[in-house]
């Protein structure tokens, strides 16, 4: 039976991961050589793109091109498509590899700008795989005795040469979470954001801490507001880099906000209706505010707004 849930962009990865596959070497050659394989290339954290009927579609390499620019062992197994094995290979250097080994292939570009233009499935294998490698990236070296670590099952975990320590993918959950009362709902805004830019409250969670307990310390910290209920509303993976966005609507005891000042530096109380206008693109209300709107729909943050306004 298949799971029935709402999906947010980078959840509708429909790959079989096999996980089963990544400790078992000879099967892994077997499917590299299969004709059928076939690779996506990144370079730089940059996916690799072409057009496509309006849209963007994640560029597939051929069988055996993914291994000539990138080594084997480099390569990240992400799972199987019917019976074609899928790959991830990240290039690096400063030369584009559109002009050079991958000219005619497509283009890379900021995974950021091109989600919204690829369909749910390549978004959803684009961002494990760019989590992946930026996992790699930032854990070169063991955190136990601090020796290089080396890739094994591939690509989904590292093992130190030195003392044997294994390493594996981290997943950092962040509770993101859109505070009510009664018909009205509290953005904040923080400096570092886009101009005008308001949108839903969020913290990382800590040891030891619920999810309902950390929506409320977050809710406390930020906007000095009591949260009294919580309630789920859906996931998403945020490869920026290696997150996992807890959607949640919290219902709070009062409206006496106040930004700490830190985290947020603006908060704004907004009824359903204006909220409503807002996720339609109307900032006409809003004049005074140079910039001002609300996040794309690619964000978890739009869709929680969405789900209380129109629910």
């Amino acid at each position: 039976m298949a799971l029935t849930f709402f999906v947010n962009t980078f959840a509708g990865n429909r790959l079989d991961r096999r996980s089963d596959l990544r400790i078992l070497p000879d099967r892994l050659a077997e499917l590299r050589a299969s004709p059928a394989c076939r690779a996506i290339a990144f370079w730089n954290g940059q996916p690799l793109v072409r057009e496509h009927e309006g849209g963007l579609r994640l560029a597939v390499l051929e069988a055996g091109l993914g291994f000539e620019v990138v080594p084997e062992d480099q390569a990240i197994f992400l799972g199987l498509d019917g019976e074609a094995s899928v790959w991830a290979v990240e290039l690096t250097g400063e030369a584009d590899p559109a002009e050079g080994p991958l000219e005619g292939r497509g283009r890379f570009t900021d995974l950021r700008q091109a989600c919204g233009l690829l369909s749910p499935e390549d978004a959803g294998v684009a961002a494990t795989a760019k989590a992946l490698f930026e996992w790699r990236r930032r854990h070169g070296f063991c955190a136990a005795c601090g020796q290089p670590s080396v890739p094994a099952e591939a690509g989904w975990k590292r093992v130190c040469p030195a003392c044997r320590t294994e390493h594996f993918p981290r997943t950092d959950p962040v509770t993101i979470m859109l505070p009510t009362f009664r018909d009205q709902c509290l953005l904040g805004r923080q400096a570092a954001w886009p101009k005008g830019r308001f949108s839903t409250l969020a913290g990382f969670m800590e040891p030891g801490e619920s999810i309902e307990a950390a929506c409320a310390r977050e809710v406390l910290e930020e906007a000095g507001l009591e949260v009294v209920s919580v309630r789920y509303h859906s996931s998403q993976p945020w490869p920026f880099p290696t997150n996992l966005m807890i959607g949640l609507i919290a219902e709070v005891s009062g409206q006496d906000a106040r930004p700490d000042q830190t985290e947020l530096e603006e908060v704004r109380w907004f009824h359903k209706d204006e909220l409503r206008a807002l996720l339609r693109g109307d900032t006409s209300g809003w004049a005074d505010i140079e910039g001002f709107g609300v996040p794309p729909p690619f964000a978890i943050a739009h869709q929680l707004m969405k789900a209380w306004a129109e629910g």
